[in-house]
């Protein structure tokens, strides 16, 4: 038994009783995992601290609470592998306190090649305080738009509708468009052709409008018939208008262009599309 202990303990522990390369290794292993530990109990307490300020009367708002907590975690992520490398480097005899003394001179000439890293951190600090947008929200922001999935302390990550995921680093973010700021607008217009009643088919939309407001609580503000919009070709343009609740507007207008189409159905109103008459000459 004593000389299974011995055996062990030189595989880890040479004669001048340092560690060997496998017991720097398995030491390694070890911080690295508390860090793991750490970073993951870190985040529940995040977690729960955003839980319960959500709970309370005045907290903060959900999305806001979302995006703090994601930037939170990505910082001590971070601050967490740091701590964990710094003895990690001197198990193997690097001197950390000289790389850290060294800082100052090597970081003025890191700095210069990590201006848009600084700028990325500082945008990204300035977009969460001044509400720009927040996880969750619809935006879009330099030709891509989507729901923000993520805020980093670097880059700001939108998933597009058809899947895509933008990856933006945040000094690159100069103008936004956020979608879920306040009521949006439904817009649907309708096509009826020229030999029908208007004020017939104006009456069968303001009843379809008011049902619809009726059933809808996502619904603001109308939906309003405007009158006649256009005169086309072929075809007189009715305008409908509503404000919904923010990502609702399109789910409103696809409801009112199924009613219409069917409302019109029964009521024998022709929605035109255009005709081509073809009239042969008998010789």
């Amino acid at each position: 038994m004593q000389g299974t202990l011995e055996f062990l303990k030189g595989i880890f522990i040479n004669k001048n009783e340092d560690l060997t390369i496998l017991g720097k290794l398995i030491k390694i292993a070890l911080i690295f995992l508390l860090v793991k530990i750490g970073i993951k109990i870190f985040n529940t307490i995040i977690d729960k601290s955003m839980e319960r300020k959500s709970r309370l009367k005045f907290g903060v708002d959900e999305k806001k609470a979302n995006t703090l907590a994601a930037i939170l975690k990505n910082l001590s992520k971070y601050v967490f592998y740091f701590i964990g490398l710094v003895p990690a480097l001197e198990l193997f005899g690097i001197k950390t306190t000289s790389i850290l003394a060294t800082a100052g001179i090597g970081g003025l000439a890191i700095g210069f090649g990590a201006q848009s890293l600084v700028k990325d951190v500082i945008t990204g600090f300035f977009i969460l305080f001044e509400d720009q947008f927040s996880v969750g929200d619809y935006v879009k922001v330099e030709g891509y738009e989507g729901i923000v999935e993520e805020m980093g302390l670097r880059v700001t990550k939108i998933r597009g509708f058809s899947g895509e995921l933008y990856i933006i680093p945040n000094s690159n973010i100069q103008i936004v468009t956020n979608g879920t700021k306040g009521a949006m607008r439904s817009l649907v217009e309708v096509s009826i052709s020229y030999e029908e009643d208007i004020d017939k088919a104006m009456k069968v939309l303001e009843k379809i409008c008011k049902e619809l407001k009726d059933t809808e609580n996502s619904i603001v503000e109308g939906p309003t018939v405007l009158g006649v919009s256009k005169l086309g070709e072929y075809d007189i343009v009715l305008t409908i208008v509503a404000k919904t609740d923010a990502m609702e507007q399109w789910r409103i207008e696809r409801i009112l262009r199924k009613r219409i189409k069917e409302e019109f159905d029964n009521e024998n109103i022709e929605i035109p599309y255009p005709k081509r008459v073809v009239i042969e000459k008998k010789v």
